[in-house]
């Protein structure tokens, strides 16, 4: 019984010195894993067909990536942005998102928020049990697709972000 509780205490004490510390930790992605992410999710959407622009935040919503095939339309650089940056601010995709917002929904006045943009695209990225960041995708020719290819991105480096 007294193997049991000292178990038990050391397997709590992490916990608990983490809580008693004056900092938080946290995890980001290295430049080079957003820009390879980026950089999958638009191979896939040409490979559609598509043309896009993706932008992939960090996980407090502030871009490290940027990229727009030559011929995606002038809008997807802020519309991928505000994707991402919605997702990781409201921690869930912009899908799920659009119909938690819905006319006569609870959540309605999230769309009246000048950064927030509830539409399909923009997808949170998880990695070593924590959100790391946020990808968005703009210009296939409809949200679904959009997720799609967002979502393309994300695998394409699930093995280096995974716990």
């Amino acid at each position: 019984m007294k193997r049991l509780a000292l178990i038990a205490a050391l397997a709590a004490s992490p916990a608990s010195a983490q809580e008693d510390d004056a900092f938080v930790r946290f995890q980001v992605l290295k430049p080079e894993v957003a820009m390879e992410m980026a950089t999958a999710a638009m191979a896939y959407c040409n490979e559609n067909g598509y043309q896009v622009g993706v932008t992939v935040v960090d996980r407090f919503g502030i871009p490290q990536v940027f990229i727009r095939d030559r011929f995606a339309g002038l809008h997807v650089y802020e519309t991928s942005r505000r994707k991402a940056w919605t997702a990781v601010s409201f921690r869930t995709g912009t899908t799920e998102l659009h119909e938690a917002t819905a006319p006569n929904e609870i959540s309605y006045g999230i769309r009246e928020l000048s950064e927030a943009l509830p539409l399909g695209g923009g997808l949170l990225v998880e990695g070593a049990g924590m959100i790391v960041g946020g990808i968005g995708v703009s210009g296939a020719p409809s949200p679904t697709l959009d997720d799609e290819c967002a979502a393309a991105g994300i695998r394409a480096v699930e093995d280096q972000i995974a716990f």
